[in-house]
C-alpha cells in the first residue's frame, strides 16, 4: 500500500485526530506537537477550551499530512499519559464539514519543511528565474485619480523547483502585491518592496511544489510524481520565454 502526500493543507477526517482529557498546562501546544510530531511530521496542533456543556479542561486538533501516520499515532497514543498525570483520548476525526473540502495551497514555509522530512535537505533545490517589478504596468490608479494617494507595489516572480533524485523539475509563478500606505516615506517604499518580493517568492515556490505529488510506500521509500493536472505553460517555457512572460 501506498499514500499519496500533497503539497496542501490537509482536509481529509482521516489526517486529523482529536485529542480529549487535556489538563493546562503552560506550553501544551508545543508538548502535543512534540509528542505527535514522533509520528510523521504535522501541519497544526491546536488546543480549544471545552466547551461549557463538557466540563472544564481542553480538547486539541491535531492535523497530519499523512493518514498513515495520524492512524498510527492514534494507535500509539490514545489511552496513554504522554506528557500529564490522567490518561489522553485520543481518536480519528469521522466527520467534518464540507464547507472545510476547498483545497488550500501550504505556504512556502511548510512546503520546505515537508520536501526536507520525506526528501532530505539534499534532495530538493530551488532557484529564482526571474523576480521583476511590475508595479506600472496596470495604469488603473491614474484612471482613479489615486496617483497621489496610494502607491501599490507589484512584483512577479518565477521560481524553479528541482528533485535530482526524482528527475522532476516544476515551476511556479505568481504575483506579490501591497500598497504603500505613505507615498512620501522613501524608507517605506523600499520596506514594502522587499515584503512584496519575499511575498512573491514564497507564493511562487509553493505553487511550483503544488505540483509533485509524493508518493509514500509502506517501507518508508518515497516515489514521486509529477502532477500534470497543475502542469501549466510554465513548466515547458524556456527562461527566456519566462522572462519575456513577465516583461508582457
Amino acid at each position: 500500500a501506498a499514500e499519496v502526500v500533497e503539497f496542501r493543507v490537509p482536509t481529509g477526517s482521516d489526517q486529523t485526530l482529536l485529542v480529549w482529557g487535556l489538563e493546562p498546562e503552560p506550553g501544551l501546544e508545543h508538548s502535543l506537537f512534540s509528542a505527535f510530531s514522533k509520528f510523521g511530521p504535522l501541519y497544526s496542533a491546536r488546543v480549544h477550551r471545552n466547551a461549557a456543556v463538557a466540563g472544564p479542561g481542553y480538547y486539541a486538533v491535531i492535523k497530519f499530512y499523512s493518514a498513515g501516520d495520524a492512524s498510527r499515532a492514534q494507535r500509539a497514543c490514545n489511552g496513554q499519559r504522554l506528557f500529564q498525570k490522567s490518561p489522553l483520548k485520543v481518536c480519528v476525526c469521522t466527520k467534518q464539514k464540507g464547507f472545510q473540502r476547498q483545497v488550500l495551497a501550504l505556504n512556502s514555509n511548510k512546503c520546505q519543511e515537508l520536501a526536507n522530512h520525506y526528501l532530505g535537505f539534499n534532495g530538493w533545490s530551488s532557484r529564482i528565474i526571474t523576480l521583476q517589478n511590475v508595479s506600472g504596468f496596470d495604469g488603473e490608479n491614474e484612471e482613479q485619480g489615486e496617483t497621489l494617494q496610494k502607491r501599490s507595489v507589484k512584483y512577479l516572480c518565477a521560481v524553479e523547483v528541482t528533485l535530482p533524485n526524482h528527475g522532476v523539475r516544476t515551476r511556479g509563478v505568481a504575483l506579490g502585491e501591497a500598497d504603500v500606505e505613505n507615498s512620501d516615506d522613501p524608507l517605506e517604499f523600499v520596506t514594502t518592496s522587499r515584503r512584496v518580493q519575499k511575498l512573491a517568492v514564497g507564493k511562487a515556490l509553493s505553487s511550483a511544489f503544488q505540483k509533485i505529488l509524493l508518493i509514500v510506500l509502506e517501507n518508508g521509500k518515497v516515489a514521486v510524481e509529477y502532477n500534470s493536472t497543475q502542469g501549466e505553460v510554465t513548466d515547458s517555457l524556456t527562461e527566456e520565454e519566462l522572462k519575456g512572460l513577465v516583461q508582457v
